[in-house]
């Protein structure tokens, strides 16, 4: 991790301060900025989100999924975790903590957008980060790579049903046409350039080609992403003025949530025998969030000035530290998590050299 991405959240918040300001004293021009649409897609956001999304998904590829069935019990666990079992408890944490617990603290025109917000991220696992989680746990780099690949395949079918069905179920009114139209323009046609660049490059270049584009596109990301931020509080300011808290009432279930579905991960891998180097990543995938797409598609079906729209932007201001804190627990657990019973009998089964 560079030094710019590990003070992630200083930049953030910096962020939060500018665009407040900005919002302030420019609101013509911001108002400006939140009209210039198409089909509800926000086309100035759209081009940011591009710009975040594409550079991680041309460290995919696809013919890592030839090494899936030699670590199925981790990609199980992943598959389980990211998509039977995460968005299902971030709802149930949006539920409790905002539509219930925090309501006395919050707006009351705001709580079903603070759900549908907290619902896109449940939703949406880990594409680039993971990588960096992995690094730092020494995690096995064919296994994370297969495990993105078939994260996203299954992104692509899986995020818009599943968002639908939980919004739905929160009496939250799913505007399906700009649902599918985000995916489409958020994950399908991302990875189809992405895919259509690396192999280019690929071949004209090599892996040393592939490595320095990587090495351009990576700021370009993260500077997409934080100018994305200065436009969503200058719409966001006077909320938050008005009520601080809410920033911190908002993290209470994301940070709840990204414990509970680490350990979930972690305990499971543990238990079908995996060994660490895959159970790092495996836990810390669906642990991290995609906060991009939610951001991206928050933005296209209730807009800048949404509580759904704020509520992700959250996801983004606790990533690094929370996530830092617990490739430190997987660091210093090693030695509990490989005392397992399963893993004692695979080792006892392997041949000797």
């Amino acid at each position: 991790m560079s030094k710019f991405e590990r003070y992630l959240t200083l930049w953030v918040a910096l962020c939060i301060v500018a665009g407040i300001a900005l919002g302030y004293v420019f609101p013509a021009f911001f108002q400006a900025v939140g009209s210039a649409e198409i089909a509800n897609v926000n086309l100035p956001v759209a081009v940011l989100i591009w710009l975040m999304i594409i550079p991680m998904l041309v460290k995919i590829d696809f013919a890592s999924l030839g090494q899936v069935s030699r670590h199925w019990r981790g990609i199980s666990v992943t598959l389980i975790v990211n998509w039977a079992i995460k968005p299902f408890t971030m709802a149930v944490m949006a539920w409790f903590f905002i539509g219930w617990l925090f309501v006395p603290f919050l707006p009351a025109d705001q709580i079903n957008s603070y759900i549908a917000g907290l619902i896109l991220l449940g939703a949406a696992p880990c594409t680039a980060m993971v990588f960096v989680w992995s690094n730092l746990t020494k995690g096995d780099p064919l296994f994370t790579l297969s495990q993105v690949t078939v994260n996203d395949l299954v992104m692509v079918f899986a995020f818009a049903p599943i968002v639908a069905l939980l919004l739905g179920i929160s009496a939250i009114t799913v505007p399906w046409q700009t649902l599918l139209l985000s995916v489409t323009l958020y994950i399908v046609v991302p990875v189809i350039i992405a895919q259509v660049l690396r192999n280019r490059i690929l071949a004209s270049s090599g892996e040393t080609g592939l490595q320095a584009l990587l090495a351009k596109l990576q700021p370009l990301a993260i500077l997409a992403l934080l100018a994305t931020l200065v436009v969503l509080f200058a719409f966001q300011g006077q909320a938050i003025l008005a009520q601080p808290m809410i920033i911190v009432l908002l993290s209470v279930p994301i940070i709840i949530q990204t414990y509970l579905i680490f350990g979930i991960g972690y305990v499971a891998n543990r238990v079908v025998g995996e060994t660490h180097e895959i159970a790092a990543p495996s836990s810390l995938i669906g642990a991290s969030n995609f906060f991009e797409l939610a951001v991206a598609v928050a933005i296209s079906l209730f807009g800048f000035t949404s509580g759904a729209a704020l509520a992700t932007v959250v996801g983004v201001l606790i990533e690094v530290p929370v996530m830092l804190s617990l490739v430190w627990i997987v660091n210093r657990s090693k030695g509990w998590y490989e005392m397992a019973p399963a893993l004692s009998r695979r080792a006892a089964q392997k041949p000797a050299k």
